[in-house]
């Protein structure tokens, strides 16, 4: 079992810096990706789960695979260390077992009177820092710090604030309480969108994907706009529009087609940062084309009850 640390200026070296696994540990890790895929499309058919138990299934699940894959330091030393690795996948276990003890203290909670015991209180708080800690390895510092400010608002400071945005706060205890449990919280209307929807169209785009579609979709922009003026800059628009029919992330969007796009707009002449600001807006509008949509578009269907 071996994990690298990606070269300088490799396109991983960024806030979703991964690790590379080979043998054994690579088997078992697509292993692990393949049995959460099948059993999401599983439950998706056979919806024997509850809706808390199957969101927590969904947090534990990538949680562990967020824990093991994006290390909690870039450096090569960290990247590389089996010591490292070995506390990263603590870090994962410990989340998911949190996860699950959640799953089944609900009702002993209820019946204290919504009260946490010492082990509520522990599981409630690992998995509120997983959910902060795995958002920061994979998706960089701004999720991370939107959920530290809500939390510290209804806690603290929002008591030390006048006008329209003041607020009297709650305990510690409601808000963990309120964090895992209801419709606003870590498990409820948005992980359903998640775990039900978003994911199973993150499967069919994937599949779409490497079934050669996003190629196809490059040379169809290439037919239509490449001799226009600004050619270039209209392929990026174009091949992001229907790659995001097909991926429903601006991410994976602009993974897959800003690799051709760009530098093919920075041959035409356009700056880079330009080039790169064409494929991120393109991406980021493709992800609404249907039929595969982000999770932004589930959760504005959500809550305006329109069907999307």
């Amino acid at each position: 079992m071996t994990a690298h640390d990606p070269e300088a200026g490799d396109p991983d070296a960024g806030p979703a810096a991964q690790r590379h696994f080979t043998g054994l540990a690579s088997r078992a890790l697509t292993a692990l990706a393949v049995f959460l895929s099948l059993a999401h499309m599983f439950l998706a058919i056979f919806p024997w789960l509850s809706e808390l138990d199957r969101n927590i299934f969904h947090f534990a699940g990538f949680a562990l695979l967020a824990a093991i894959l994006y290390p909690m330091s870039r450096s090569r030393a960290w990247m590389q260390s089996r010591a490292a690795l070995a506390i990263d996948v603590g870090i994962g276990v410990v989340t998911v077992l949190a996860a699950i003890h959640l799953a089944f203290a609900e009702d002993a909670i209820y019946a204290r009177g919504v009260r946490l015991s010492p082990l509520d209180w522990a599981a409630c708080i690992a998995v509120i820092l997983g959910a902060v800690e795995l958002p920061r390895r994979s998706a960089g510092i701004v999720i991370p710090i939107l959920i530290i400010l809500s939390l510290t608002y209804v806690t603290t400071w929002g008591s030390w604030i006048g006008g329209v945005f003041s607020f009297p706060g709650l305990s510690t205890e409601t808000v963990l309480f309120r964090s895992i449990y209801g419709d606003d919280a870590l498990f409820g209307t948005i992980a359903r969108i998640s775990s039900t929807y978003v994911f199973l169209f993150i499967i069919f785009g994937a599949f779409l994907i490497q079934s050669g579609a996003g190629e196809f979709v490059i040379d169809l922009a290439r037919t239509i706009a490449g001799k226009t003026v600004g050619g270039p800059g209209l392929v990026a628009v174009v091949a992001s529009g229907l790659t995001g029919t097909i991926s429903g992330s601006a991410i994976a969007n602009t993974a897959s087609t800003g690799v051709i796009t760009i530098p093919l707009m920075k041959r035409a002449g356009y700056q880079p940062k330009f080039a790169a600001g064409v494929e991120a807006a393109a991406s980021t509008g493709g992800q609404l084309m249907p039929p595969i949509m982000g999770a932004g578009a589930f959760v504005m269907a959500s809550f305006t009850q329109i069907p999307y």
